[in-house]
């Protein structure tokens, strides 16, 4: 092969191999292409000769047979007959398909090749360039428990996660009472390993799956700690999770009311309506709403707790990959739409608190306090696949009705509270918002009525 002929061919993959070399190391993910860039980056490239340097007096092909490769630099070959990919195939897909058919039809161990494992390998492949942690692959063996935590299914740790853009597994907030708060799981943590088994390459809901498990059943967890150098390993014993989604921290006659609300469930907005009307009727003049390490949940739930608070206009509007709009307007009946209120927010606020916490900025009607929240603003669906697996996709994004994107973001407090420690940040920020609270009250008492 000529000087210029390699040069050549190393010049054309370049591009190809420099972005390919980004994924190495990802365990559990082959992009079918990378497969072939890989080979011909072996033979051709300078790093393939260091490690195994031909003698300066061989021939790459000395004592091959005509048409077979030599150790380095292996003869492009033109195929015999032209490969036609079948019409159904779409363009941009040929040449993936293209690859299977040389593999299937020529590689020395075809007859051991996996379709399986092969396809399922291609499609994660597909899914890296889009760089969205939200958008992942579930395989048919993970999907059942995976169905089950959609459907409603609350035996587990009681964590919510989220997958960085980074791969790592972090825990967005543990659910108030559960196991994985009563063993010291914090918003902000890192899980590296469940059972000794790393996480590095597991997608979203297959790491979600291996964590979960039945009432009784023990997990053990490698923690980074937000801060700390050195990873923990954390057992939890996993249990039926507590479903109560509106607490009343305050005490009855207490002219503040402190409403924690810990998720977004479909009676979220009912509980809550019922905790107000009773916080007023024995004396409070304010609210303090508190979402802080709530993770999110159903998003006609986040409406309803959202319509609570407003008379009128947008709680959020949603805009998918074509473009189109979706308005969500606030809900008539809201039971607390002129009382003084502030909206307590800090790292783990995510999703449907993060709605509630934007609206009330927008519409100037509550002071947000603590810290930046989480930043999740995709609205994700769940498609299931021919081959019994499915799809975990991000169909849009969801915007403040001021037009401000959460996405990554997040909701940044109108007043920002913190702390290195978690205790004392938590106590500042509900200080903090008792003052102004306070502040406005006593402002009230002396507006003439």
């Amino acid at each position: 092969m000529a000087t210029e002929t390699r040069d050549r061919i190393k010049e054309g993959l370049r591009e190809k191999v420099i972005d390919l070399m980004t994924i190495r190391g990802v365990r559990g993910v082959v992009l079918l292409s990378a497969v072939v860039a890989a080979l011909l980056l072996g033979a051709c490239s300078d790093e393939a000769e260091v490690v195994a340097p031909v003698p300066a007096t061989a021939s790459v092909f000395e004592g091959a047979e005509a048409g077979a490769s030599g150790p380095f630099m292996a003869e492009i070959l033109e195929p015999e007959q032209l490969l036609v990919a079948p019409s159904e195939v779409p363009e941009e897909l040929k040449t993936i398909w293209e690859v299977w058919a040389l593999l299937t039809r020529e590689h020395v161990d075809r007859a051991g090749l996996d379709p399986k494992a092969i396809t399922e390998a291609a499609i994660r492949g597909m899914l890296l360039p889009l760089k969205d942690p939200q958008t992942a692959y579930v395989s048919a063996e993970y999907l059942i428990q995976a169905t089950q935590d959609l459907g409603g299914s609350f035996e587990g740790i009681g964590a919510t996660v989220q997958m960085r853009l980074d791969g790592k597994l972090i825990i967005v907030a543990p659910i108030e009472g559960g196991p994985a708060q009563g063993a010291g799981i914090l918003s902000g943590d890192v899980i590296l390993e469940v059972d000794g088994k790393a996480l590095e390459g597991v997608s979203l809901l297959e790491a979600v799956s291996q964590i979960r498990g039945r009432r009784g059943t023990t997990v053990v967890l490698l923690v980074q700690h937000l801060g700390d150098i050195d990873p923990v390993e954390i057992s939890i014993v996993r249990d039926k999770i507590p479903l109560e989604s509106v607490l009343l921290r305050s005490a009855p006659g207490d002219t503040i009311a402190h409403i924690r609300l810990t998720d977004f469930y479909g009676d979220t907005a009912e509980k809550l309506k019922s905790k107000i009307n009773e916080a007023i009727a024995s004396g409070a003049e304010a609210l303090i709403i508190d979402v802080r390490d709530n993770p999110g949940g159903l998003l006609n739930a986040a409406i309803d707790v959202t319509s609570q608070f407003l008379e009128e206009g947008l709680v959020l509007y949603e805009e998918d990959g074509a473009g189109r709009r979706t308005n969500f307007r606030v809900r008539e009946g809201g039971v607390a739409t002129d009382i003084p209120m502030v909206v307590l927010a800090n790292a783990g606020s995510a999703s449907a608190s993060e709605i509630l916490a934007g609206a009330m900025q927008d519409h100037k009607r509550a002071l947000v306090i603590g810290s930046t929240t989480f930043g999740k603003g995709t609205v994700n669906t769940f498609r299931r696949l021919g081959n019994g697996a499915g799809l975990y996709m991000s169909i849009a994004r969801y915007y403040t009705p001021a037009g401000r994107s959460i996405e990554d973001v997040g909701v940044v407090p109108d007043i920002e509270v913190t702390s290195r420690d978690r205790q004392t940040a938590e106590t500042d920020q509900l200080n903090k918002a008792i003052e102004i609270l306070e502040a406005e009250i006593a402002r009230l008492s002396r507006v003439p009525g």
